[in-house]
Parts: C-alpha cells; structure tokens; sequence
C-alpha cells in the first residue's frame, strides 16, 4: 500500500508552539507512524510544485491523508479537482480534523461543511459508536482526550454512510468526529482530533484510528464499469 500525508506545513513554520510539538511536521508526525506500521508512506505540503500533488504522485498513491486549516484557498482548482478524480477513480481519502473545509472534501461533499467550533482546552470523549467496523479495531468504548479544541454540531454534510465515532465535550455540544462515505470507486474517512496547538496525533489511540483508517480506504481491486452508450450483451429479438 502507498500512503501520501498531505499538510499545508503553515503552522509548524510560524508558531513556536506546533513547532515544539511536531518538529518534523504534522505530515512528518503521521507519516512516521504509518511507516511503523509498515505502510509505504511519502509526504508532500502546500508550497511543493503543484503542491505535491502531481499526476504521478497521485497515480501511485493508494490513500491520500490530508490536514489543512489556514490556507485552503491556497490549494487551485486544477490540484482540487485532479484529487476528487483519483478519488472517483478508487484512491482513499482519509480527511482530518479542520480538512472539513478543504477544496477537496467540500467538493466531494457537496455541502459547506461548516460547524460550530472553540478553543477552550476542554476535554473530548470520542464515543465508538459502531464497535463492528474495522476503524475501531483495538479501540475501546471511547477514546478520552485531556484538552482539544471543540467542534460542535451541526456539521453540515451529508448524512454518512456509516457513522463511527460521536464526540462529546466537556463544555456540552456533541460531533459526529468520524464518519466514512463513498464516492464513485473510493472511500473516504472523516476523523475529527487534530488541532495543531495540541499533541493528539502522539496519542496511541488517535494514531491506531489513522492506521485503521487509511487501511480500510483501499481500494481492493472493485469493479471498473464502463459508462455512455452501451451494447447489448444478449441479442435483442424485438428489432
């Protein structure tokens, strides 16, 4: 399985603070421990060429992870819409945290993805919603983290093909934090921790959610079909 980590690497270079936290980046933080795991796993940021994103880099990437915040407007058209292709084409996309307004997952959802937030340090517990499904696997009934930054309800997306994880914080509101869709011949995986001023994605828990994640967002070799006009198979005894 190829893996490619996609970050805007925006927070890193201008606050000391995520710096501290993830010196080698959010991308390099995930991307090491998806290698741990022995997954085949490359990087690529928001100022490279084509931001990463080139057609052979996507090519030859069987899930995309992707996490940005303050530049999404950054990210062009062409690279948007070459990613929703390969998506529709059978890559995985696994989207975290603020990725909810993205280019990319916007497109793909169709909505605004917009939602309530704020930054209080409260605690989130991440309710395993759906124990059966394979996101979960070595997760207990909950997921418990001392301080994140909250997203609240309602989340506007359309209704998930299956709903894995329903948070709730310590100030009240809830949030559907994991979720997964289809689009065309690929998966998609929503999962909400992850702000940058917070070590979430060093938490074993979080971590062994993103393995399973980009694990089931592979495609395994699903039916191609063919579109448009089409011949019929049978002979037609009515003409």
């Amino acid at each position: 399985m190829n893996i490619t980590v996609w970050n805007e690497y925006r927070h890193e270079k201008e606050n000391s603070v995520v710096a501290d936290i993830y010196p080698k980046g959010i991308h390099g933080a995930i991307a090491g421990f998806l290698q741990e795991e022995g997954l085949n796993t490359q990087t690529a940021t928001l100022d490279e060429a084509e931001h990463g994103l080139t057609e052979e880099v996507l090519d030859n990437t069987d899930v995309l992870v992707w996490w940005g915040h303050k530049a999404h407007d950054e990210v062009t058209e062409e690279v948007a819409e070459r990613v929703k292709q390969r998506v529709l084409d059978g890559m995985g996309l696994v989207v975290l945290h603020s990725g909810h307004f993205s280019k990319i997952f916007q497109k793909l959802m169709g909505t605004g993805c917009d939602l309530k937030w704020r930054e209080a340090d409260e605690k989130e517990r991440l309710w395993v919603v759906d124990p059966s499904h394979p996101i979960t696997e070595g997760i207990g009934q909950y997921i418990e983290l001392e301080k994140e930054e909250m997203y609240g309800e309602h989340f506007d997306i359309p209704a998930p093909d299956q709903l894995i994880f329903v948070s709730w914080f310590e100030g009240g509101e809830v949030f559907r934090s994991g979720a997964t869709f289809t689009r065309g011949r690929g998966k998609i995986f929503y999962f909400r921790p992850g702000h940058e001023t917070y070590p979430t994605y060093h938490n074993k828990e979080i971590q062994q959610v993103i393995k399973n994640g980009v694990k089931w967002a592979k495609n395994t070799n699903t039916p191609r079909h063919e579109y448009g006009n089409a011949k019929p198979l049978e002979e037609i005894k009515g003409k």
